[in-house]
């Protein structure tokens, strides 16, 4: 598979964040010749926090995660992640699998069970081969390593085409502190919750209530305003953790809040930039709304819109195609009060083309790898900023073959 136009460069030189290891190995469980499954263990002491999909259909390790998440223990804790196979509409098996394979990593590592986190990714109603995973954890608990943690970004990939990682230092009371993180996701993604797979680390020392709230607050702003097809995942998960090793107390820190923002950020413009057959990557800005709500409904009208995004990635500077996006959204809106832009391009204003709008200037705008969008719907204050990536052919042929 090609690697997305958007991609980086280059994979991030992430910082090895003391009190957790990582291991990725191969398992086998769909893929061949690749790892597959990814274990994170960290010290005890440490806090975990976590956001997950509302799907009504969500999968065994997602419940089981819910269940576990709001658990305080000085115990330490695990997260073993498996790709090729989501373990979701599973029923009774699903739940056979992730008590099986919890039970085997508590005695692996030595954790209590109700301190083992587990997540799939892929196939749906499949039953999962646990056993698979189950019998590599003997190497995996072996290759547990503080700088493996671009492994475990291989090791959670389904449909990606390039791994994912994000890294921020700062500084509190004149001692660094470090946040790193990983995340999957190329297709099936319209966040309720997190979104994908997302594991980020820290050295820093928080109690969980106050990570859980940092969490959950970040992830309102950065995944859950990204969108590259609508559909939300029966899996997304979203797992932080806090190892306490800087010695540096954090709580209440607005200057480490913002880092973990970035962060997040950034790690969700990758897994939009890795939007299956994606060619453009679209920040949608959207002002002047009635409420807050409303400008996200806006926003993310115009961003899951197919006739949007296809002309997106045809190149063409469709404005009415925005202006239908708008009008359907449910949202307030009056036409003779919209404003539209394309990057620094006035396009419509007070319900009709700009008059100085000349068709080249957009056209000029839809050729760039990036592009914004940005409405003002003249009602109020609200507002809001989703990403996207535009539709194309690419994004059919992946989905047509994914179970093949």
């Amino acid at each position: 598979m090609a690697i997305s136009p958007l991609a980086p460069a280059s994979f991030p030189a992430l910082p090895v964040i003391q009190g957790v290891r990582f291991a990725a190995v191969e398992a086998g469980v769909k893929y061949k010749n690749r790892v597959d499954v990814m274990l994170a263990v960290l010290d005890p002491g440490s806090s975990v926090a976590g956001v997950f999909t509302r799907s009504a259909t969500r999968s065994a390790p997602v419940l089981d995660c819910q269940a576990k998440i709001a658990g305080d223990s000085d115990a330490g804790a695990a997260i073993l992640v498996n790709s090729g196979n989501s373990n979701a509409f599973t029923g009774r098996a699903g739940e056979t699998s992730v008590a099986a394979i919890c039970t085997a990593v508590a005695q692996a590592t030595g954790l209590p069970e109700d301190r083992i986190f587990t997540s799939s990714t892929g196939v749906i109603g499949q039953p999962l081969p646990h056993d698979r995973i189950i019998a590599k954890l003997a190497e995996a608990t072996g290759a547990l390593s503080p700088d493996s943690l671009p492994d475990a970004a291989r090791a959670i990939m389904t449909t990606d085409t390039f791994a994912k990682g994000a890294t921020r230092t700062v500084s509190v009371d004149g001692k660094d502190v470090q946040i790193a993180g990983i995340a999957k996701g190329s297709g099936m993604i319209a966040p309720d919750m997190a979104t994908m797979l997302v594991y980020v680390f820290t050295d820093a020392k928080i109690s969980r209530a106050a990570l859980q709230k940092l969490v959950s607050e970040a992830n309102a702003r950065t995944f859950n305003n990204i969108t590259v097809d609508s559909d939300t995942s029966t899996s997304d998960t979203l797992l932080m953790g806090a190892t306490g090793a800087s010695g540096v107390d954090v709580e209440g820190n607005a200057d480490f809040a913002t880092a973990v923002h970035d962060v997040f950020r950034e790690l969700a413009h990758l897994v939009v930039k890795d939007g299956e057959g994606a060619t453009k990557f679209v920040t949608v800005n959207v002002t002047g709304a009635a409420s807050g709500d409303d400008a996200r409904t806006h926003a993310l009208a115009i961003a899951n819109s197919p006739l949007v995004k296809t002309a997106i990635a045809g190149e063409d500077p469709n404005w009415g195609r925005i202006v239908m996006a708008i009008g359907k959204s449910g949202a307030a809106a009056d036409r003779d009060a919209l404003t539209i832009r394309f990057g620094d391009v006035l396009v419509a204003e007070n319900g009709w083309v700009s008059p100085d709008y000349a068709e080249e200037q957009g056209a000029a705008v839809m050729k760039q790898p990036e592009i914004s969008i940005d409405v003002d719907i003249g009602l109020g204050q609200g507002a809001a900023t989703v990403w996207t990536c535009d539709l194309t052919h690419g994004y059919i042929s992946i989905n047509a073959d994914y179970r093949s």
